[in-house]
């Protein structure tokens, strides 16, 4: 018997899919837990920027074919474009069954606007050294693997896991305002074109917080990413809420492989590995 929860909606970002510092088991135990009616992919879901087709494994692969199954088993999902899979915008509009493309999306639930984007282009490192940010993603991507063997030490010992990245963030104050312009010049824009609700990945810090702008107030939303947070968004019954793998997941251990995943040609390994390889021809 299937043992999922169902979710209205269902928004996560940032995954990097093909560095080793995504956590794809997690999240394919996550995707396995849940049966959404829609699923948001908002940005980042594959890097391509620093992919190699030499490091994708099997664990990265399988994310990719349940996401793919997903759409074919009467999911509507939505895949929008972000800055390190950029290369996706071309295709931008296209429909391929449940799955469409985009660069933003706009929604109204429950009355209320809402408008659904990565978040790049409000990033003025992105959109002036895109050099310096492909250098900092390489930074970023090797700071997190060693996160991932220290912690693993960590649990040999029974100590509490610790994030590199997260104590750096939190004790450089140029990355505390810059997390806060972001999400204030978000929350503008969105005003300013009629939104009640914003919803953005990118800056990897999961939020749901109301803004005031002017005589204004925005919700503003962030899914965080599937690196460090391993967080996701959640909408149901008129409420969103973040959903935080670590505290919230209840592993359903009967849940194998979804009847979907079974539908999904077994050559997709090749498929998607030519795919990506075109991409940087």
């Amino acid at each position: 018997m299937e043992n999922k929860r169902v979710v209205e909606l269902v928004v996560i970002s940032d995954v990097h899919l093909g560095t080793k510092g995504s956590q794809a088991t997690e999240l394919l135990k996550y995707l396995k837990s849940i049966k959404p009616k829609t699923l948001i992919l908002n940005g980042d879901i594959i890097d391509i920027w620093q992919f190699k087709k030499r490091y994708f494994p099997k664990s990265h692969l399988k994310v990719v074919k349940h996401l793919i199954g997903l759409a074919s088993d009467r999911c509507q999902v939505y895949y929008i474009t972000g800055n390190h899979d950029e290369m996706f915008r071309r295709f931008s509009g296209m429909k391929i069954g449940k799955l469409r493309i985009l660069n933003d999306l706009k929604l109204t639930l429950d009355g209320k606007k809402v408008w659904i984007f990565h978040g790049d282009v409000f990033d003025v490192v992105m959109q002036y050294s895109k050099w310096l940010s492909k250098l900092g993603a390489i930074g970023y991507d090797s700071l997190i693997w060693l996160n991932t063997q220290v912690n693993r030490f960590a649990r040999f010992f029974k100590l509490e896991p610790v994030s590199f990245s997260k104590k750096i963030k939190e004790s450089v104050k140029g990355a505390v305002k810059f997390i806060n312009a972001f999400e204030d010049t978000v929350a503008s824009v969105a005003v300013r074109k009629g939104f009640d609700t914003v919803v953005c990945g990118h800056i990897h810090k999961p939020e749901i917080r109301e803004i005031k702008v002017d005589a204004n107030t925005v919700t503003y939303l962030n899914s965080g990413d599937w690196i460090e947070n391993l967080s996701a968004l959640e909408y149901n019954e008129g409420e969103w809420r973040i959903f935080n793998f670590r505290t919230d997941f209840i592993d359903h251990s009967e849940n194998g492989e979804a009847e979907h995943e079974a539908m999904v040609d077994v050559e997709v390994k090749d498929l998607f590995n030519d795919m990506l390889v075109d991409f940087h021809n």
